[in-house]
C-alpha cells in the first residue's frame, strides 16, 4: 500500500542515487555556475594570449561547418594556385605553409592573421602573376579603353590633366599614389582597432582582401593598356613581355634622385592592369569604413578619394573609366560588409575598451522610416504613434533594473500600466527589436566569426527618434 502523504523528514534530496559523500558541495556547484556565467558574458574586448595550438584545434573540431566557410576554400585555392605557378622551390613552399598554418593554429596570431589572410593572398597572387605563361593569357585590349573615356566624357581626361606638369604637382600627387596607397590600409587598421567598435578591423581586413583578389582577377581576365601606353605606343597591339612604365612617378625619381618607382613600375607583374583601379578602390574602400567609424571627418575621407583620383590620371596610370570601376567594386563590397557584418559604431565610445556590447549588421528599420509612412508627415515618428499612447510630453530614462528585466524578454518602453499620466513605463516589446538591443559578442568561433548573444546593463537610455 502506497501513502498518500509524503513524511514530514522526506525531501526530494532522498531520491538521489549518489551516495551522499560522491555529490558535488553545494559551494563548488555555485563556483561552477558563476564560471560558466561569466564565460558566457565576457569582454567583447578581449584579446587571445594564449599559445596553445590544442586550443584552436579543439574550436575547430566543434565548429559547425556552413556555406559562409567557403570563403576559406576559396582563399586556399587562390594560395595553391599562385604556388603552383612560382618556379620550383620546394623547401621554400614547404616551410612558408608550416609558417602559415603555425600562425593559423596559435590563437595569439590566429585572431590577426586569420583575418587578414585575403590580404596576404593578393599579395600572392598578385606577385605571382607574372609566371602565368603568355599561351594561356587572353588578347590585350589596347583601344576599349581610351573608346570608353570618349564615349563617357567626350574627351581622354588623363591627358588633358597630364599634359601640363610641374614640380609642385608632382610631388602633391605623388603623395597620395606613392605613399598614402602602401601605407594607408595599415593606418586605417590601426586606427579602426584601436577606437572603432571591436570586430570592425577584422571585417576590414577581409573586406580589403577579397576586393584586391577580385580587382586583380579581373585585369588577368580583362588586360588593358594605362594611359602612358597610348602616350608612348599609340593604338599599336601590345604583348606580353612588354615592360611596364612608371609614367608621371618617373619625375619624382628624377626629382628625389633616386630609384623608387622607375624599376618597379618597369618590371611590374601586372603591366596592363589598367582596369579597374586599384588605387582607386583601395581608397574608396578605406574613406567608407572610415566614414562607418568616424563619421565626423567624412568631409576628409572624400577630399583624400578626389585627391587620389586626381594623383592618378595626372600620373598617367589610369582613365577615368578605371577609378569609376574600381570604386563601384569598392561600393559593393563595402555595402555588403556592412549588412550583416559590420559592427555598428557606439559614437558616445572612444576606444574599443569602452564597449561593453556590440550590434553587427544594419539596424532593422520601423516600416515608417522605410518607406515614409505614418506619424508626423512621414519624419519618422510613427514608432511613436505604436507604442506610445500618452499625450504628455514627458520621458522617463531606462534604469538598469527596467532594462535588466527587458533584457530578459519582458519589457521595453511603452504606455504606462500603472496609470500615471505622461509616464511611460515597460512593455512587452516586438522580438525584432527586443534582439537589436541585446549585444552580440564577436566571441567563440574565430573560423567563420560566429556571435554569442550577450545580454548587457545599459545604465542610462534615451529614446530619440
Amino acid at each position: 500500500m502506497l501513502h498518500f502523504t509524503w513524511p514530514g523528514s522526506f525531501t526530494l534530496a532522498q531520491l538521489n542515487p549518489i551516495p551522499q559523500k560522491y555529490r558535488p558541495s553545494r559551494k563548488l556547484r555555485l563556483r561552477q555556475k558563476a564560471k560558466s556565467s561569466a564565460a558566457a558574458l565576457d569582454d567583447v574586448t578581449r584579446i587571445e594570449t594564449s599559445f596553445n595550438v590544442l586550443d584552436s584545434l579543439r574550436a575547430l573540431r566543434l565548429h559547425k561547418w556552413r556555406l559562409y566557410d567557403l570563403q576559406h576554400i576559396v582563399v586556399l585555392g587562390y594560395i595553391i594556385f599562385s604556388l603552383c605557378i612560382m618556379p620550383s622551390a620546394p623547401l621554400i613552399k614547404t616551410g612558408a605553409m608550416v609558417v602559415l598554418a603555425a600562425l593559423l593554429l596559435m590563437p595569439i596570431t590566429q585572431q590577426f592573421f586569420l583575418p587578414s589572410l585575403p590580404i596576404w593572398t593578393y599579395l600572392l597572387y598578385f606577385f605571382s602573376s607574372r609566371f602565368i605563361a603568355p599561351e594561356y593569357r587572353p588578347h590585350i585590349w589596347v583601344k576599349v579603353l581610351p573608346a570608353l573615356e570618349n564615349v563617357l566624357y567626350g574627351a581622354n581626361l588623363s591627358n588633358i590633366l597630364s599634359a601640363h606638369n610641374h614640380p609642385f604637382l608632382d610631388i602633391l600627387a605623388w603623395l597620395p599614389y606613392g605613399i598614402g596607397h602602401f601605407t594607408l590600409p595599415a593606418i586605417c587598421s590601426v586606427f579602426i582597432f584601436l577606437f572603432a567598435a571591436p570586430g570592425t578591423t577584422p571585417v576590414f581586413a577581409r573586406a580589403f582582401g577579397y576586393m584586391c583578389m577580385l580587382g586583380v582577377t579581373i585585369q588577368l581576365i580583362l588586360p588593358c593598356t594605362p594611359p602612358w601606353y597610348e602616350k608612348t605606343h599609340g593604338l599599336e597591339p601590345a604583348h606580353y613581355g612588354m615592360e611596364g612604365s612608371p609614367a608621371g612617378l618617373a619625375r619624382v625619381d628624377e626629382l628625389f634622385g633616386v630609384d623608387m618607382y622607375t624599376t618597379s613600375f618597369t618590371t611590374a607583374p601586372l603591366p596592363f592592369g589598367a582596369f579597374p583601379s586599384l588605387h582607386a578602390a583601395n581608397a574608396v574602400l578605406e574613406a567608407l569604413f572610415m566614414q562607418h567609424c568616424f563619421p565626423r571627418f567624412r568631409s576628409f575621407f572624400i577630399l583624400y578619394v578626389c585627391w587620389i583620383w586626381w594623383a592618378t590620371m595626372y600620373l598617367n596610370h589610369h582613365y577615368a573609366i578605371d577609378l569609376v570601376g574600381g570604386s563601384l567594386i569598392a561600393a559593393a563590397v563595402y555595402y555588403i560588409a556592412r549588412s550583416g557584418w559590420l559592427p555598428r559604431p557606439q559614437l558616445d565610445k572612444t576606444t574599443r575598451w569602452e564597449y561593453e556590447y556590440v550590434e553587427f549588421g544594419d539596424r532593422p528599420k520601423m516600416i515608417d522610416e522605410e518607406y515614409g509612412y505614418g506619424y508626423a508627415n512621414g519624419y519618422g515618428l510613427g514608432v511613436l504613434e505604436n507604442w506610445a499612447v500618452s499625450d504628455s510630453d514627458e520621458w522617463t530614462l531606462g534604469s538598469s533594473s527596467s532594462f535588466d528585466s527587458m533584457s530578459h524578454g519582458e519589457t521595453v518602453c511603452g504606455s504606462s500600466s500603472s496609470g500615471t499620466p505622461g509616464i511611460l513605463s515597460p512593455t512587452t516589446p516586438p522580438d525584432d527589436f527586443r534582439h537589436s538591443i541585446i549585444g552580440l559578442a564577436p566571441q567563440g568561433d574565430a573560423w567563420n566569426g560566429e556571435r554569442l548573444s550577450r545580454e548587457s546593463e545599459l545604465s542610462e537610455v534615451v529614446i530619440i527618434r
